[in-house]
């Protein structure tokens, strides 16, 4: 399954049109969403088209294809006009054959999740890509879609057969990572 993943939506429709464009080239199966999907939150500024009501219609169209986590500026009233789940704090699902326990990021880290050698974290929030070890385990972070920071990209991870791949919306490959490293 080729999953692809992204993070930091928060409410523009602009970037959120870029990525659903870029998971459409992609042609992936099931499009991950880390949170923070439709409001900015007090500490950003407004993202660049900010209408959380069009960034609404743009997923709900897709809704058979997302999985999604809550992020800090998602709240219950949210899952009223989302029409895919939105309320997990964190999922866990088979990715070349290790656990990937994803989340974003505010409440849950490698610390205080029941991760074994060999898993796979992956969180948003921060809004910077990364790929590091921590001991044992993989953690990584797709950035942003809308509000990049330290200078990183508007961009998004492609994972299929345990190989993660970072683009820009332009298609550019930023990084790379293959389990088979490990």
């Amino acid at each position: 399954m080729k999953l692809f993943i992204a993070s930091d939506i928060h409410g523009s429709a602009y970037y959120a049109r870029k990525m659903l464009d870029a998971f459409d080239a992609e042609q992936a199966d099931r499009l991950f969403l880390l949170g923070d999907i439709l409001y900015h939150g007090p500490r950003n500024d407004l993202p660049r088209e900010y209408d959380p009501k069009k960034v609404i219609a743009l997923l709900n169209e897709r809704k058979e294809k997302i999985f999604c986590v809550r992020g800090n500026c998602d709240t219950e009233v949210d899952q009223m006009v989302l029409e895919f789940p939105l309320l997990a704090d964190y999922a866990v699902v088979e990715m070349g054959g290790r656990l990937m326990y994803a989340t974003h990021g505010h409440k849950f880290t490698p610390q205080n999740l029941p991760l074994q050698p060999g898993d796979i974290f992956i969180q948003g929030h921060t809004h910077v890509p990364c790929c590091k070890k921590y001991g044992d385990i993989l953690w990584l972070n797709p950035g942003s879609v809308s509000i990049p920071k330290e200078n990183s990209h508007h961009q998004y991870i492609l994972a299929e057969d345990g190989r993660f791949v970072w683009k820009d919306f332009a298609g550019t490959v930023l990084q790379e990572y293959s389990l088979l490293e490990d």
